[in-house]
C-alpha cells in the first residue's frame, strides 16, 4: 500500500477554494482511483501550504494507471480551486 500527499504551497500570489477541492476535486480524484483507494482526506494548514491532501492507494502501478486514464481531467480542474502548482510525494506506508 502506497500514501500520496498532495501539497498546495501559499505564495503572495497564490488562492485556494477549500470548498470546491473538498466537495467536488477530491471526491473525482478518489472516484478516478476507484477501488484501489482505501481513504483520503485533506488538513487546512497555516504556514506554508493552503492544503495537504492524503490517499491510500493499493500500489504505485494502480495510482499511476488511474493517472494514466484520468490524470488530464485531475490536473484540467485545478484552474477551478487554485492558481498553484501542486507538489506530490508518493511513498510505501511502512506502519
Amino acid at each position: 500500500m502506497i500514501s500520496v500527499y498532495i501539497l498546495y504551497p501559499k505564495s503572495d500570489d497564490s488562492t485556494f477554494d477549500m470548498d470546491y477541492y473538498t466537495s467536488k476535486h477530491m471526491p473525482m480524484f478518489a472516484g478516478a482511483l476507484g477501488e484501489a483507494c482505501h481513504g483520503w482526506g485533506v488538513s487546512s494548514t497555516s504556514g506554508k501550504y493552503h492544503a495537504v491532501a492524503w490517499a491510500m492507494v493499493d500500489s504505485k502501478e494502480l495510482f499511476d494507471a488511474a493517472m494514466a486514464e484520468h490524470g488530464g481531467a485531475i490536473m484540467g480542474d485545478l484552474v477551478n480551486y487554485t492558481n498553484t502548482r501542486p507538489e506530490l510525494i508518493v511513498g510505501d506506508i511502512v506502519v
